[in-house]
């Protein structure tokens, strides 16, 4: 292969992870301005992000949309930001993400002999190959998601607070013209 071709190959390669984290930024950047600018109160934005917390913590990957939806509703959240809080549980990082539950919840629980299958994470197979694995993951879930829900809430609100108040600041000042 010659050198320019090999040299063009590598820009290529080099361009195009500069473009998706440039496109990755973009991306968080947009959901991130979005969920601030929802029109709810920081406490009600700050809850819907702790509700997804916690329903992102449970092995429940196909039905997580829903139930946070549903929950959202029965709870007068926000939709949007706790179906956002949820993302962080996905098919890419099911693996490891179960992996992690799955050490959680045996280190807490009583169960023996019991060994984590990655051939076997979709919810009908888990349950198929015996409730075991999937009530370790679930409780791994919950000592997860109570910890990780209850921060979550107070760090929303926490980053909401001052968003708000900072871009409140920055609107008076264009207003007044200082």
């Amino acid at each position: 292969m010659s050198d320019l071709r090999r040299h063009s190959l590598e820009e290529g390669k080099s361009r195009d992870k500069k473009d998706w984290l440039i496109g990755s930024k973009r991306w968080f950047k947009y959901w991130y301005l979005r969920l601030m600018r929802q029109n709810s109160s920081p406490k009600n934005l700050a809850a819907a992000m702790a509700l997804g917390m916690f329903i992102g913590a449970m092995p429940i990957i196909p039905f997580q949309s829903i139930v946070v939806i549903a929950l959202a509703f029965l709870f007068r959240v926000n939709k949007l930001a706790a179906w956002l809080a949820t993302c962080y549980s996905n098919a890419a990082t099911m693996v490891p993400f179960y992996y992690f539950l799955f050490k959680v919840g045996n280190s807490v629980t009583s169960f023996s002999n019991v060994v984590f299958d990655p051939q076997n994470l979709e919810m009908a197979k888990m349950i198929s190959a015996g409730w075991d694995v999937f009530l370790i993951m679930f409780v791994g879930g919950l000592a997860f998601g109570v910890p990780a829900t209850i921060i979550t809430y107070f760090f929303s609100l926490y980053i909401i607070r001052r968003y708000r108040k900072r871009r409140a600041i920055k609107q008076l000042r264009k207003r007044t013209g200082n």
